[in-house]
């Protein structure tokens, strides 16, 4: 007879838990550093609550809120902000897009120019940000020499201290910032697209522009659309070239959201308000989030 097999149970913690102990580091991380920080915040926007003064704070409800409905220059940084990312989303992602298809043509000296387009993105962003605003001076900037040695102009241009030339100003710093990001990203996908189907494309007569439209576009939309709503939300928290630039001015013309925030809770110590205006615009950034989530997954589900 077959000698009998005796079974032995482990000791100890159940193979089910281990996952979840597995996860616990990560668990415990977000809680720590994500979650806890946005409920503190979301509480203080319940309170009245000076920044430097040692006074507990005060439950207010609402009210915040209901003042933030009622402040002019809450609804002028929030539509600074929506017109500043949809300006960068749109530029970015048009630039990046072109760079990357000439960085994926074979032409000498490719490796140059990839490496040169890696350069700025390569850089601190807050020495970056000084130097472009030195070039912006309108006394000695390099841009002014620029402009009147190629344009017939004789006075020296404000750049930043003239509404819309600040924001084309700071525009243009951040473009030069994160679009060899993108290009990168844009880039690698570009690689990845099958390159018999070009061959087909051309085998049937197609020209450049029509494998770009039907071949190119569809094989990187995915990277693309990612792409897009990480400079959305990038765009909308941008603080450091905004701040060092203009630092919101000249008046509020480039006050974004998110120099209002800073300016109601370390200049004015408005703790609580900060918190407010902190909390709606990131409750903005998750409905954008959810939005392209959810429309993700409806196009997906749609049969073609």
């Amino acid at each position: 007879m077959p000698a009998a097999r005796t079974t032995t149970r482990r000791k100890g913690r159940s193979p089910l838990a281990t996952p979840y102990l597995l996860g616990l580091p990560v668990i415990l991380y977000i809680g720590v550093v994500l979650l806890y920080p946005i409920g503190v915040n979301i509480y203080t926007s319940f309170t009245r609550q000076e920044l430097l003064s040692n006074a507990p704070a005060v439950w207010v409800g609402l009210g915040n809120y209901a003042r933030m409905l009622h402040d002019a220059a809450f609804w002028n940084a929030l539509r600074t902000t929506f017109i500043y990312t949809f300006l960068v989303v749109v530029l970015a992602m048009v630039t990046a897009l072109l760079v990357a298809l000439l960085m994926n043509a074979k032409f000498f000296g490719r490796s140059v120019v990839r490496a040169a387009v890696t350069l700025p993105y390569a850089f601190p962003e807050v020495a970056a940000v000084l130097v472009w605003s030195w070039m912006f001076s309108q006394q000695f900037g390099v841009l002014n020499r620029f402009v009147r040695a190629v344009l017939p102009v004789s006075e020296n241009v404000h750049w930043l201290t003239e509404p819309r030339l600040a924001m084309v100003s700071t525009l243009l710093v951040t473009l030069w910032k994160i679009f060899p990001f993108y290009s990168l990203v844009i880039l690698t996908a570009l690689q990845t697209v099958d390159l018999e189907l070009y061959e087909a494309a051309r085998i049937d007569g197609a020209g450049p522009f029509a494998s770009f439209w039907n071949i190119t576009l569809p094989g990187i939309a995915p990277t693309l659309s990612i792409l897009t709503l990480l400079a959305t939300i990038y765009s909308f928290r941008r603080f450091v070239t905004i701040y060092l630039l203009t630092g919101g001015g000249p008046g509020t013309s480039t006050q974004t959201l998110v120099v209002r925030v800073y300016e109601t809770t370390f200049r004015s110590f408005d703790l609580s308000y900060g918190a407010t205006l902190g909390v709606v615009g990131f409750l903005v950034t998750v409905v954008i989030a959810g939005g392209y989530f959810a429309l993700q997954r409806r196009l997906s589900d749609t049969p073609l």
